[in-house]
């Protein structure tokens, strides 16, 4: 059993920073990738900021120069670092990772249960 479990989540206000830590648990063999999406009310979910296991980074272009994406691979670990927030960024933040539970079984993907992220004008 894998699982990823998010925290950090909360209300804060436009200008504001929040950071999103997730760490991954259980019968794990190695990480591949990890990311952080985000659902808003009636729309899709969408990527917000990925890393590689090397530590490639990329993010959406709304919120580069204001999120930072960062992982532990020791811990099992990714943050999701989000300043200057704005209102617009007020989502349900998942965390993803693509995982290899054993030696040469293809990575599958696993999701967090979500935190909101509430930003205020």
């Amino acid at each position: 059993q894998v699982r990823l479990v998010e925290s950090g989540g909360g209300l804060v206000q436009a200008g504001g920073s929040l950071r999103l830590p997730c760490a991954a648990s259980g019968s794990i063999f190695r990480i591949h990738s990890m990311a952080w999406y985000r659902q808003a009310p009636g729309k899709q979910r969408e990527l917000v900021a990925s890393v590689s296991s090397s530590g490639s980074t990329d993010y959406v272009d709304s919120v580069k120069g204001r999120f930072t994406i960062s992982r532990e691979n020791a811990k099992n670990t990714v943050d999701l670092q989000m300043n200057s927030l704005k209102p617009d960024d007020t989502a349900v933040y998942y965390c993803n990772a693509e995982i290899e539970r054993a030696f040469l079984t293809a990575p599958y993907p696993y999701w967090g249960q979500g935190t909101q992220v509430t930003v205020s004008s």
